[in-house]
């Protein structure tokens, strides 16, 4: 279903690996409640973090699905296309099952956020370009029209991050849609995105740099803006407190605007480095990590933070023991990662997933 080996552009699952990373950094810090308070600046680095590396990795799903659906397309054939679009949905449907499972142990899983999006992304499936980059600044827009009409707080326990009425059918479609930690409005246009980019030439240079300087543009822009924002004051009360923040809660559009464009920056950057460093012995084990990145999502919290909270070093802990931890597990993760991909064509999830979904 996915693009065979020799037909894969490394430089995305080079981008796929540094999405796990910052993911793993990030969920370490919140977990932990890291704090540095003799040094604010190294934390507004690290949250500068918070909302990016995820999106990254939804973008680069988006990217796969184009990938995927490309020979159908070009060719004009309707039965394959239709093919491609029910395996989309039945991972679809496996990833949104799985997510539901894991957030029992990970409340801020987005698997089956994941899930949900890919169905979007499934039907969006034949749609023209344009039509994709449309779609997915109406998700944008979609989320603002729904701040200003339902109230962006309910379920939450902000101190805690905890979410009262998940499993009721109003709570569950409140936050999978609305308020979650990564709602389909907007988060879903980050896969439309994804998709529009898939269908650009990522070996043209020419492309590679546009997709980069175009990338780096928009995030410097929204960066800016929501720092000059922040000087002026915030505009009103509830969730436009937060129109300035760079924060994925609420997912503001200066915040969506900003983790898009530094996601095509990063991952123009991995294809780069990708067709330059095709071969170094280096990148291998990188490449692997993004390979395997679905197992190592589930295995950050499963294994990585089991680990610690069984030695009693969840919660309270400085940003430097919050980091290195994360960075202590990745360097497992790609240990683990190149060892296994030396062996096995994919990770145990990502097996899972092709057996359940054939």
């Amino acid at each position: 279903m996915w693009p065979s080996m020799k037909q894969r552009i490394v430089g995305f699952d080079l981008a796929r690996a540094l999405a796990v990373i910052g993911m793993v950094i990030v969920n370490f810090k919140v977990v932990m409640h890291a704090s540095a308070p003799d040094a604010p600046w190294w934390l507004a680095i690290f949250d500068a973090l918070d909302g990016r590396a995820s999106a990254l990795f939804v973008i680069l799903a988006g990217v796969g699905l184009s990938l995927l659906s490309k020979r159908a397309r070009e060719a004009g054939d309707p039965a394959a296309l239709r093919a491609d679009r029910t395996g989309i949905l039945k991972r679809a449907a496996f990833l949104f099952v799985a997510g539901l499972l894991y957030v029992q142990v990970w409340p801020a899983d987005i698997l089956h956020y994941y899930g949900a999006y890919m169905v979007i992304g499934a039907l969006a499936l034949s749609w023209r370009t344009g039509a994709l980059v449309g779609a997915a600044l109406a998700m944008m827009a979609g989320f603002v029209v729904l701040a200003a009409t339902l109230d962006y707080g309910a379920g939450w326990n902000w101190e805690t991050l905890a979410y009262a009425g998940f499993w009721t059918p109003a709570g569950f479609l409140r936050n999978l849609f609305f308020n979650g930690f990564h709602p389909v409005f907007p988060w879903a246009g980050f896969l439309l995105l994804g998709m529009a980019l898939g269908r650009a030439d990522m070996q043209s240079r020419t492309v590679l740099y546009r997709v980069f300087i175009g990338g780096l543009v928009m995030g410097i822009a929204a960066e800016l803006t929501m720092a000059i924002g922040a000087l002026l004051g915030a505009p009103g009360s509830g969730v436009w407190m937060h129109l300035w923040s760079s924060g994925p809660l609420p997912p503001l559009p200066l915040y969506w605007i900003a983790a898009a464009g530094d996601a095509m920056a990063v991952m123009a950057a991995c294809v780069w480095i990708g067709q330059r460093w095709h071969d170094a012995r280096w990148l291998a084990p990188l490449v692997h990590t993004g390979q395997l990145a679905l197992t190592l999502y589930i295995a950050h919290v499963v294994i990585g933070m089991g680990v610690l909270e069984a030695l009693g070093l969840l919660g309270g802990r400085t940003l430097a023991f919050a980091v290195g931890s994360a960075l202590v597990f990745s360097a497992g993760a790609l240990l683990c990662a190149h060892l296994w991909r030396r062996r096995f064509a994919l990770g145990p999830v990502e097996w899972l997933m092709r057996r359940c979904t054939a």
